[in-house]
């Protein structure tokens, strides 16, 4: 016998007689020899030769008992067994067509009884990830439901182990999308940090999640609320009335908080709407805003806006415009609730505001379609600073692709309506935002005034634009620029730009150019910001843009005609 056929036996041996032994206390795990065993046999089989089938044959047996005895002793012992199965799910991968082992039922089982007990393992989470990169293709072509399925466990496994688990993390995630978890997937990247401490919520009050399934963590609350409800049937008191005992930090989460339940789940089941109105998470964020962050929390605040970063460019290149569309109606919701560290919220809120104007540039028919929510926002440009960002953004996208193209007149002229009584709401008062008292300091009424001028800008800009795109609105957008010419405006800046913009609607030729569609309209393009040269012969002198002299005063300052700078038929 070959000292390879010598280390074979053994290693078969090993795993046979681990698959036989009825101590289900010890459990296969407590050889440390056995996962070495088993990836041995795997290395045995992948040689292509005559025999690799018949000793494929062989060890299958042996693995697929050792597999279902494992998975039968993981509430009865404390090791973990993780990497062996995942050296199993490994072989039952590779070899699943020459024994005819469907691998699925497998994949759900490690999920749903190991994976959800260890995924805090550090060990255990990195080996998962790499075993689902390397099997990225097979999972995807074999089993497409199964990583989307799943995600929620997936990215508490990330959350918990923080930054070293981000790079694995981030070549799995293209196969977490599908168009059934699309939708929820962005919220729960949104949550992860409240995902961390809701997680170090049970970790303080139930022990150390390794080894500790989540979903059985919360029902063994079940009998202490049944107590706390007989108690305040009997005494007439609750357990919020009581104090003293109790902890800020025990009544931080309610574990019937359905935002909670909702964050430690281990299975998508659709897209549910986020509680963030509830008690419980308005505590949640209250304390998390007044109380140190753990280190976990700080790399996780770091790390989420990258992630967010990766699924939006995932989603512009491979989500249809349908997806795109439901999208971002929750991402107008979002951009006001956010976990509360002021870091997080600027990169976050950056990185929404880039994503909505390109999936707007992608597909400009999408703002008819968001009319009503484009419109809402608008409505809600005083609410916070954050929704007049929004407010602005959605001002300048209107404008841009002219509210959908010139085939959208009635979405267009909604929209424009709304522009309308936006500026008129703002030309009735001084002040944006909440209504300001006169004791006010003098830097908020800065910022107040800098605010309001800016969003006039936008606005005005953006009704200008609309009036290009489709003239049958230029007459109401005159009067609008009229308005704001003549009205009291602090700022000379707002009444300047309405001026600039009067003089432009009344020269078509180049107002066209200049603030008219980036896209091919009728079979030509136009360029904003330039004149197409080539046609200067036939235009008048007065379609000459002669703004362009910065403003001069006075008589011309060339010595050369006009018509030697066009060109010559």
């Amino acid at each position: 016998m070959s000292a390879e056929e010598g280390d074979w036996n053994f290693y078969l041996r090993t795993v046979s007689n681990s698959a036989r032994d009825s101590n289900i206390a010890n459990g296969p795990a407590s050889d440390p020899s056995l996962l070495h065993a088993v990836k041995k046999l795997c290395e045995f089989c992948k040689r292509e030769d005559k025999t690799s089938d018949d000793l494929v044959a062989r060890v299958y047996p042996h693995l697929n008992k050792l597999f279902q005895r494992s998975v039968a002793s993981l509430s009865q012992s404390n090791s973990s067994k993780g990497l062996l199965l995942l050296g199993i799910l490994q072989f039952f991968l590779d070899f699943g067509e020459v024994v005819l082992h469907d691998a699925d039922p497998s994949l759900h089982t490690f999920i749903r009884s190991c994976l959800s007990r260890e995924f805090a393992d550090p060990i255990v989470a990195a080996a998962t990830l790499d075993f689902l990169y390397v099997n990225k293709n097979k999972l995807l072509i074999s089993f497409p439901n199964l990583l989307p399925q799943f995600f929620p466990l997936i990215l508490k496994l990330t959350a918990w182990n923080g930054g070293k688990l981000e790079k694995p993390f981030l070549k799995v995630l293209p196969g977490l999308v599908s168009p059934g978890s699309f939708l929820p997937l962005f919220p729960s990247l949104m949550d992860l940090p409240i995902l961390v401490v809701a997680l170090e919520k049970v970790e303080r009050s139930s022990g150390s999640l390794i080894g500790n399934n989540i979903a059985s963590i919360q029902k063994s609350k079940a009998p202490e609320t049944l107590l706390a409800l007989m108690d305040e049937a009997y005494t007439g008191t609750t357990v919020g009335e009581r104090g003293g005992d109790e902890s800020e930090e025990s009544s931080t989460i309610n574990v019937a908080d359905p935002l909670f339940l909702e964050l430690l789940k281990d299975e998508n089941d659709g897209l549910v709407e986020r509680h963030w109105t509830s008690p419980g998470i308005a505590a949640v964020l209250q304390a998390a805003k007044n109380s140190p962050q753990s280190d976990r929390l700080k790399q996780i605040l770091n790390i989420a806006p990258r992630l967010l970063d990766a699924y939006f460019t995932i989603a512009l290149r491979d989500a249809n415009s349908s997806l795109i569309c439901a999208l971002i109606p929750i991402l107008m919701t979002r951009i006001s609730a956010l976990f509360p560290d002021q870091n997080y919220m600027y990169k976050v809120r950056r990185r929404l505001l880039e994503f909505m104007l390109a999936a707007f540039h992608r597909s400009p028919d999408l703002i008819p379609l968001l009319k009503k929510p484009i419109i809402d926002r608008l409505g809600n440009a005083y609410d916070s600073t954050e929704k007049t960002e929004l407010a602005l953004q959605l001002c300048w996208a209107v404008g841009e692709y002219g509210g959908g193209g010139p085939t959208h007149k009635d979405a267009a002229r909604e929209l424009f309506e709304s522009l309308e009584l936006l500026l008129y709401e703002n030309l009735s008062s001084s002040r944006l935002g909440l209504r300001q008292e006169s004791a006010v300091d003098s830097n908020r009424k800065s910022f107040s005034k800098s605010s309001q001028s800016r969003l006039l800008c936008f606005v005005i800009t953006a009704i200008t634009k609309l009036a290009t795109h489709h003239r049958e609105l230029l007459p109401r957008a005159r009067v609008a620029l009229i308005k704001v010419a003549r009205s009291r405006i602090s700022d000379s800046r707002v009444s300047k730009r309405a001026h600039v913009y009067l003089g432009l609607i009344d020269e078509p030729g180049i107002c066209l150019p200049v603030l008219g569609p980036s896209r091919p309209s009728h079979g030509f393009v136009h360029y904003p910001g330039t004149v197409n040269w080539n046609e200067g012969g036939n235009k008048v002198v007065a379609h000459i843009p002669f703004y362009i002299l910065g403003e001069q005063e006075g008589p011309p300052f060339h010595d050369f005609s006009l018509s030697d700078a066009l060109p010559r038929r």
